[in-house]
């Protein structure tokens, strides 16, 4: 089990998560105002993969472009699935690797150019 809380750094900002719930296999940390929350699961599927997610959700509250003088809670999230066969034909280190190959492609260029809708 991670440490409680997690930290999760916004735009140069520190958010402090305390755990707040904990099931089979998986734990949610929330931001006391609700507003950032991070969650990790593990998941088998029917066909007899794993699935390891971690989820990060963030929430705001904005204008509502449909009705003047309105405003509305909005969100957004981002997720890392790692999707492995449940026959251990993968190591932990190729799984490792493979995750880490990722997230140095996650460039700032590259999620700008992904959020950009480039393909």
């Amino acid at each position: 089990m991670f440490s409680d809380p997690q930290s999760v750094t916004i735009n140069t900002v520190a958010n402090s998560l305390p755990r707040v719930s904990v099931g089979d296999r998986t734990a949610t940390y929330t931001k006391d105002d609700e507003t950032v929350s991070l969650s990790v699961a593990h998941t088998s599927t029917k066909s007899g993969r794993t699935r390891r997610q971690v989820r990060l959700d963030i929430k705001k509250i904005a204008a509502d472009p449909f009705v003047a003088n309105q405003s509305r809670e909005v969100s957004c999230s981002c997720y890392l699935v790692i999707d492995e066969p449940s026959d251990a034909v993968f190591t932990n280190t190729e799984l490792l690797n493979n995750t880490k190959g990722l997230i140095g492609w996650l460039s700032d260029a590259n999620v700008t150019k992904v959020i950009a809708g480039e393909s």
